[in-house]
């Protein structure tokens, strides 16, 4: 089973080609906000590079978010584009089950911490099992406060990982004593072969089921329903 993976709910734009036997190829271009110019390149790229036909692939992996607003909406067209015309099906995974993959070897809860802007975070909280990562707290939105809330609520020890670990790492640690771990955002190698396990379990959905995860409204919509208010 060779999965595509593609990951564009930060500022950059990751794709990542995998099979069972490890990661084939692997691209992440830095350019702004530019994903809609960059994640096709980018799929011609690895295909190249891993000499991999797109016919050869049996399933679409794509970060659903929560994350970059356009970027995540940029990817997912473009994952749910690629799986019709190829007839394969996808492999939808948030962005904190990409951080919390990347922290597949230890046996502390882990808890990724997404930056959300507006003094606030999303979070989730999982254990890594021999089936893969069970799901322990469901992802929210919320300030640091209610994160350290709910760490010391569940009283166990914790790493955390991502770029809102890492900005209020101080924060997070004051309040509750946990580990801040090494990744930062979320990685198309790992989102590539975490799908292909999930693939192989036959943990798969058709591209119409796809959709992506806010948890909170895009700005654009809030800025308008306070300015209806407004009026």
């Amino acid at each position: 089973m060779i999965v595509l993976g593609i990951e564009s709910a930060t500022e950059s734009v990751g794709v990542a080609l995998a099979a069972s036997d490890g990661v084939l190829a692997s691209v992440e271009v830095a350019r702004g906000r530019r994903h809609a110019e960059s994640i096709v390149p980018c799929v011609q790229f690895v295909c190249e590079r891993a000499d991999i036909e797109l016919s050869e692939v049996g399933a679409i992996a794509v970060d659903v978010g929560p994350g970059l607003f356009t970027g995540m909406r940029v990817g997912i067209a473009t994952a749910k584009s690629l799986a019709m015309a190829l007839n394969i099906p996808m492999v939808p995974m948030t962005s904190l089950e990409v951080l919390a993959a990347a922290e597949a070897t230890t046996d502390d809860i882990i808890v990724p911490v997404v930056d959300a802007r507006k003094s606030e975070v999303f979070w989730a909280m999982y254990r890594r099992t021999h089936q893969g990562l069970e799901l322990l707290h469901q992802p929210t939105v919320g300030s640091v406060d209610d994160l350290v809330s709910d760490l010391m609520a569940r009283d166990q020890s914790s790493v955390c990982v991502g770029d809102g670990a890492h900005r209020y790492g101080d924060d997070i640690t004051a309040g509750f004593s946990c580990s801040i771990g090494a990744a930062v955002h979320p990685s198309a190698p790992v989102l590539a072969s975490e799908a292909v396990l999930r693939a192989i379990r036959d943990e798969t959905v058709a591209e119409q089921m796809v959709e992506p995860v806010y948890l909170r409204q895009p700005d654009a919509q809030i800025n308008w329903s306070t300015r209806e208010v407004r009026s």
